[in-house]
């Protein structure tokens, strides 16, 4: 709808209702608008609180409580079958827990879809790798291609392969026709193409002859470095506390251990109570 002619003119009108000409009249002193605070994110970046999970009739995880903060690295450590995978899996929502609330970043996510956990800024390096073997090294690398939650591209292709110098030499490769070490690396540079704010490994290192092994412990110092949040599964407990600013132990599936690196290389005998070390 128009105006009538005596209103449609900037200026006929002014605040107070009293009508003046436009001739002579000074704009309005207004401050601009302040431009809207950016999002902060608490630091809690990840949380689980009174988890449970169960395989079948099978208990798995027995009221879990774990967290890991903003640049945070842990450790999650204990034998064979004691739950590391699974709490893994449950905070990720490839296992739905029975009980229990998962946040990321304070949100509630508890049995959200995988994908929608990714996207808050989660990177999953599971155990076995799962890359594609039908695809070439750069193909496993673009197709997970991504600016993190918050806009960023720290990690670019041309970034992990500089971290990766042995990816770069076989970029036409089948992922397939790969060594196991060189796997590794593929599946820890896929994962940090979506340029994530935690990266979690599962069986890091697992089955990696001992010099690939130390140069995947030099990346993993690499990235943490570079301020992104690490949660690490691994059977080598001397590396991981090496790395970890905290370590938790499970055992049948509850939290008994969860503090610094320092205090649990100082408990030798819980270290080899629950680790066999």
């Amino acid at each position: 709808m128009s105006l009538p002619p005596d209103l449609s003119k900037e200026g006929s009108l002014p605040l107070g209702g009293k009508a003046r000409s436009a001739k002579g009249a000074q704009p309005a002193n207004r401050s601009p608008s302040p431009a809207a605070p950016p999002e902060v994110k608490p630091e809690r970046l990840l949380e689980a609180r009174d988890l449970h999970a169960y395989y079948g009739a099978s208990h798995v995880l027995h009221g879990i409580d774990f967290r890991i903060d903003r640049g945070e690295t842990v450790g999650l450590m204990g034998r064979n079958g004691m739950g590391k995978s699974t709490l893994i899996r449950s905070m990720l929502g490839i296992v739905k827990p029975r009980r229990g609330v998962v946040s990321v970043w304070g949100s509630p996510m508890t049995g959200a879809a995988p994908y929608l956990v990714a996207q808050r800024g989660i990177a999953y390096v599971p155990e076995g790798r799962g890359i594609f073997p039908n695809l070439t090294v750069r193909e496993n690398l673009v197709m997970a291609a991504r600016a993190g939650p918050d806009g960023r591209r720290d990690w670019s292709y041309e970034r992990v392969l500089a971290t990766f110098p042995r990816l770069a030499e076989r970029l036409g490769h089948g992922g397939g026709s790969l060594s196991g070490g060189e796997q590794q690396m593929l599946t820890i540079g896929r994962a940090l193409m979506t340029n994530p704010d935690l990266l979690i490994l599962d069986e890091a290192t697992e089955g990696l002859a001992p010099q690939i092994a130390r140069e995947i412990w030099r990346i993993i110092g690499d990235i943490r470095a570079h301020g992104i949040a690490t949660l690490i599964v691994d059977k080598n407990y001397a590396a991981v506390t090496a790395i970890a600013d905290r370590n938790v132990i499970l055992v049948k599936g509850r939290v008994v251990f969860d503090d610094t690196s320092a205090a649990l290389l100082a408990d030798r005998d819980l270290l080899h109570r629950h680790l066999g070390v």
